[in-house]
């Protein structure tokens, strides 16, 4: 009887892992960041604990990143404090180009310039993994984990409805089961 309790216990966190169908550089602690929007504000995704952070890495020349962006507004606006949304780009784009994606896609979350470096920890940048592609989603639940990540072509999530039920898979995860 011990054993089978202890087995039981055992698979119990495999189990709940396995509930969540991950992308490539997800189940692992979130990489740290603080990063500037165009107003010198910081911003760092400790400061959403308890909610599920987005952290979408973006290009404003993409077409994907702007049908994304879009979806990113309906969430957002569905699930309201729930969630939080960072969008981080690189060069080419800069503070006035993200204002100006903002603007046109009425985006109210913070659009964040890195270097880079915060993308090659998040992406696992190597010389021996030097792509991206854009888009890039990442699903952090509120203890800082990622849970989930998406690139640019997978369709089927860049959709309300597909990102929505992500999101509920983290924030509601014993939900049907």
């Amino acid at each position: 009887m011990k054993l089978t309790v202890l087995t039981t216990l055992t698979l119990i966190p495999v189990l709940a892992a396995s509930l969540f169908a991950a992308g490539e550089y997800s189940n692992r602690r979130a990489p740290g960041f603080s990063l500037n929007d165009s107003h010198f504000v910081q911003h760092d995704p400790q400061d959403y604990r308890g909610k599920v952070v987005i952290v979408d890495f973006m290009l404003t020349t993409c077409s994907v990143c702007n049908k994304l962006a879009e979806v990113l507004v309906t969430v957002k606006a569905q699930s309201g404090d729930k969630i939080a949304v960072m969008s981080v780009m690189t060069a080419p784009d800069n503070y006035q180009t993200a204002d100006q994606f903002a603007a046109a896609h009425k985006i109210t979350w913070p659009m964040l310039l890195d270097s880079g470096q915060v993308m090659m920890s998040y992406l696992k940048l190597s010389p021996s993994n030097p792509s991206v592609h854009f888009p890039h989603l990442f699903l952090i639940d509120g203890a800082g984990m990622i849970r989930n990540d998406f690139e640019g072509t997978e369709d089927k999530f860049l959709t309300v409805e597909g990102l929505s039920k992500e999101i509920e898979k983290i924030l509601y995860p014993t939900k049907g089961a």
